[in-house]
This record gives C-alpha cells, structure tokens and sequence, in this order.
C-alpha cells in the first residue's frame, strides 16, 4: 500500500539526520556509561583503617623515632664509656738481672680499685724477691715468702667532691636525658603528623563521595529528561546543557579520587608494616566517619613543665653547674693523703731484718699552681654560657605559653566555625532538595536546581574542610601540651 504523500517529507529527513545523529548518540552513550562508573560510591570498609592502628605503626615503625632511639643507645653507650674510668685495674710485673754485678729478680701483681665519691683509690698486692739490688731499688726486696700491700690514695682538697672522671660520667649521664628528651620531641611530632595525614585521607575519601552523589543526581536526571524530550515534553538541548553538567561534576569526581590518592601516599609515611616499610591504604580501607578531635586538658600551662624542649634546657644548664663546680675545683690546691700497710711474711731475705714484720705509712703531698689564668678564664666562659642557658629558657617558657594560648584560641574558633558550617550545610541541603521538588513540579528551572546542588556539595565540602581544621587545631594542641595519652605514646 503507498505511503500517503503528507509522510514522505518527514520520512526523507529522518532518514538524512539518523546517520548523522549516530555518531552523537554513540558519543553520548560513552559519556554516561564513563560517568556512571565514576559515579560508583567507594567499596564499603571491610576493615577500616583505625587511627589508633596508624599511631601504633608510627610509634614503633616511623624512621625519625627510630633514629632518635638510635641516638639514645648511642648516648647510654658513652655512659658506659665513661664508667670505665672506674674499672678495677690489674697489673703483674716480672723482672729479672740474667747478668751484671746485681742478681735482683722479683715479681709482683696489683689490684687497683678507682674511687666513685672521691678522686683517690684504693689498691692490694704481693711482691716476691730474690737476690740483690742496688739501694736505690730498696723496695724491691722482700721477706723470703714475699710482701703483702694495701694501700689507699684520698683527695683532701681537689679532686675531692668533682673531677674529670666524675665530671665526664655526669655529663654523659646528661647526655642521655637529652637524646631521650629529642626522642620524645621527635615522637610527639610524628603522632601529630600521624592524626592530620589520617584525618586527611578520611576527609579525602568523603569528598569523593560528596562528588560522586552530586554526579549520581545529574546522571538519574538524565535519564528523566530522555524520556521527557522522546514525549516532546522538553526541548532535546536540555539534554546537552545536561551533559555539561555531567562533564563538570565528573571532573570535580576524578579531582577528589587524585586528592585521596595523595592523601594515601601521605599517610603511607606513618602507617608501616612491622618491617617498617610504607603501607599505601586502598579505598575499601576508608572509615564511615570521621573520629572525634582530640581531648583538651583542663589546665593547659599546668603541663608546661613537662615538655621536652625546656627539659633540654634544664639539663644543659645543669651541665654547665656540673662544669662551673669542674672550674672551681681547678682553683684548689692539690692535697692529697697516703696511706700504705706492708706484711712481709717470712724470714728476712737478702736486704736483712729490716724487710720482716708490718710496716705502715702515711704521706701527704702538695701541690699549689701559682698562676690560675687557665682557670679564671674557663670559669669565666662556663658562667656566660649558665646565663645564656637561663636566659634562653626565660625566652622559650614565654613562647611556650604563648604557642598554646594561640592554639587553644584556633581550637575554640574552630569549633564555633564548624558549627556555622554545620548550619550552612544543613541549610543548602534543604534548599537543593526543595529546588529539585520545585523543578519536578515545574515551577523552577534547570539553572536554579543546578546552583542549589553544587552549593550544597560546596557546603559539605566546607563542612568537612572545618572538621579537619578542628582536628588539626586540637592535636597541634595535645602536642604543645605534652598529651601522650592522646597522641598515643
């Protein structure tokens, strides 16, 4: 049956337009395939990733904590170091004459014991002899069975309360604390950084998600408007003007999933594995939520004591009073004070009745520097450098206090502030919603519903951002107060 004329018009353009709408039909159907797939919300968390898993890898694993630890062996290595000038010493000795006019021969050992609490020691030992010997190796001669010695050495003036040895012990003692002290700035720092790359990757991941909601609204309308143009109800450059949007959200979706992808190398920096190599977390590892901010102390300069940088302080001046002492002892006269018991035991040997018995001894030697130039100007480098130390400490217990009344400000602020964001958030989601239902009744155009919803998204992505600034502002204040509970150390 022919076609009636009135149908072959319309026929004959379809016909001309179809092969050229193909390759736009195709094009589009790309397009809403791509974004449908970024649209795809993120794999649901198995196994979330806990910030308290991540502070405990951190702790343990982290190369800077590491190396600080590293430091503090090394220090309690030079402690030991310096113990050995209070090792108990031992010496022998043998001699003997093969030839010449003296046929002397003796033998002898020696324990010495250094003292800790004073600059003298105390020693014991046995000496045996045969033959003779000139007379100005007297001492050399023995009873037949030999001599037994003790004696003792005592500082009276200098020496007495500090010297070198004493002095070095106290200083690599000090040494430690420092080096533990380092450690445990270094420490505090890392948790921090820990708590912030955390949170910032979970803050990541919600932003992905805020933008792959607003790209799931612009896709589902997509499909609304197909229908209303295939109906005639909707003009077809709704479609296109659509697209754009589509476009746009899809490229606000690739930004945020390249931002988690950063945030998660960032956080691989604290989270390692017991060999202490970095853990890249993967999506399906992201919290439902966000954690809470970090407690604030009650009394925040009640902890100022405790922090580790004026404790640095402290020990350094504590050192130079160790040196200052060091200084004045070197103004004293030498005084010493010797004391010596000898046991010959047997019969007189070779140098006579003499060398028979117990035989005791007591001297005292002096010793007086006339001219103490190296002294005064050692004492006088130590005190400027005892009141550089008070002084720096002044400055720096100052900066402390103001440091944490700055930080407690930022952490009040920023929780004003995101309360505001709340409300703000709250508010553009209720109005985007309204916008839409407006729009479904026709009584709002497309450009109002497409504002309405990107505000929205902008306000949950304010929303979070002042979350994370909280956050922040509360742990940069746990660290300045010295919150290990909450840093996790």
């Amino acid at each position: 049956m022919p076609l009636p004329s009135k149908l072959l018009l319309p026929m004959a353009l379809l016909a001309l337009l179809v092969p050229a709408m193909a390759p736009a039909q195709t094009s589009r159907r790309a397009l809403e395939a791509e974004a449908r797939a970024a649209a795809q919300p993120l794999p649901a968390a198995t196994s979330p990733l806990a910030l308290d898993e991540v502070l405990a890898a951190s702790r343990f694993h982290a190369p800077q904590v590491l190396e600080a630890l590293a430091r503090v062996r090394g220090a309690e290595a030079r402690l030991l170091t310096t113990e050995g000038a209070f090792d108990t010493l031992f010496n022998a000795n043998l001699d003997t004459r093969p030839t010449g006019f003296y046929s002397g021969s003796d033998a002898g050992v020696r324990v010495m014991q250094p003292l800790a609490t004073n600059g003298g020691n105390v020693y014991a030992g046995y000496d045996v002899s045969r033959g003779s010997f000139p007379s100005y190796q007297a001492d050399n001669f023995t009873a037949r069975y030999g001599r037994f010695t003790a004696g003792t050495l005592f500082s009276l003036l200098r020496d007495r309360d500090i010297d070198d040895r004493r002095f070095n012990r106290a200083m690599a003692s000090g040494d430690i604390v420092l080096a533990d002290n380092d450690r445990l700035m270094v420490a505090i720092g890392v948790q921090a950084r820990a708590i912030a790359a955390w949170n910032n990757w979970v803050i990541a991941g919600q932003r992905v998600a805020v933008y792959k909601g607003l790209l799931q609204l612009a896709l589902d309308r997509q499909a609304g408007f197909k229908r209303q143009v295939a109906e005639g109800l909707r003009p077809a450059i709704l479609l296109t003007e659509n697209e754009q949007n589509i476009l746009r959200r899809q490229t606000l979706v690739v930004q945020s999933e390249q931002a988690l992808e950063q945030a998660a190398i960032a956080l691989s920096l604290f989270w390692r594995d017991t060999d202490g190599n970095p853990q890249v977390p993967t999506p399906d590892r992201l919290p439902p939520r966000l954690g809470a901010p970090l407690p604030i102390a009650d009394d925040l300069l009640g902890t100022l004591e405790n922090r580790p940088d004026l404790r640095v302080v402290d020990v350094r001046m504590a050192q130079a009073r160790q040196r200052l002492q060091l200084d004045r002892n070197n103004f004293l006269p030498k005084l010493d004070l010797k004391a010596e018991v000898n046991q010959y035991v047997g019969d007189a040997g070779v140098g006579g009745r003499a060398y028979t018995g117990t035989e005791s001894k007591i001297g005292v030697t002096l010793s007086v520097p006339l001219q103490q130039r190296m002294a005064r100007g050692r004492l006088g480098q130590t005190q400027a450098e005892l009141e550089g130390f008070q002084q720096r400490r002044r400055f720096l217990e100052d900066q402390i206090r103001i440091e944490i009344g700055a930080l407690s400000i930022a952490a009040r602020q920023s929780r004003r502030l995101l309360g505001i964001a709340i409300d703000e958030q709250d508010r553009a989601l209720t109005m985007a919603a309204a916008e839409r239902r407006r729009f479904q009744e026709g009584a709002s155009d497309f450009f109002l519903v497409n504002i309405r919803e990107e505000a929205a998204a902008d306000a949950q992505v304010r929303r979070l951002d002042a979350a994370f600034r909280q956050i922040v502002a509360h742990a940069d204040l746990a660290a300045a107060t010295v919150d290990l509970k909450a840093l996790g150390l």
